[in-house]
């Protein structure tokens, strides 16, 4: 069992209850949209960091993080992107991995919008976990924590860490 801290579109900004809410994960994923080096720094140095960079996200970012990652945990397939899309309406870019080889979680940032979705058509589960920085049109700043165990899901949990 593997407990996951998720979290998207920081841009650059930090909030010392990230490490409180995700103080029980033993992973911590970055959806895209990191924003600063610092943000990298204090996430790694609490626990093990997975990320993808986004669209807003520096040059030397991007030396560190793929655009695109797929590895499996705990017997679950996962593929993370920054801008990924929805079901029924996942962006292109990506579109044509998803089909071919669809994974057992999507994970996508970049809208700021809290989504989590079962897609019928790919049999996958998709999360969006919002927004976590005070940048862009969002009202609430979120986080999600979730379980994989044996590559199932499970315990998912949205925090919502107050306006932006």
């Amino acid at each position: 069992m593997t407990r996951i801290g998720l979290l998207s579109d920081t841009h650059g900004y930090w909030d010392d209850r990230y490490l409180h809410h995700f103080a029980s994960c033993d992973e911590i994923w970055h959806a895209g949209d990191i924003g600063s080096q610092d943000i990298i720094d204090r996430l790694k140095a609490f626990r093990p960091l997975r990320a993808v960079y986004g669209n807003i996200d520096s040059h030397d970012i991007r030396l560190q993080y793929p655009e695109t990652t797929r590895f499996t945990l705990d017997g679950a397939d996962v593929v993370m992107k920054h801008i990924g899309g929805y079901p029924g309406r996942y962006d292109r870019s990506v579109r044509s991995l998803l089909a071919a080889q669809p994974p057992q979680l999507f994970v996508s940032g970049h809208s700021h919008i809290l989504k989590v979705q079962y897609d019928p058509a790919l049999r996958l589960l998709h999360i969006n976990p919002g927004a976590a920085g005070k940048y862009g049109f969002h009202t609430v700043r979120t986080l999600v924590r979730f379980v994989i165990d044996d590559g199932k899901f499970a315990d998912l949990e949205v925090i919502e860490l107050g306006g932006r």
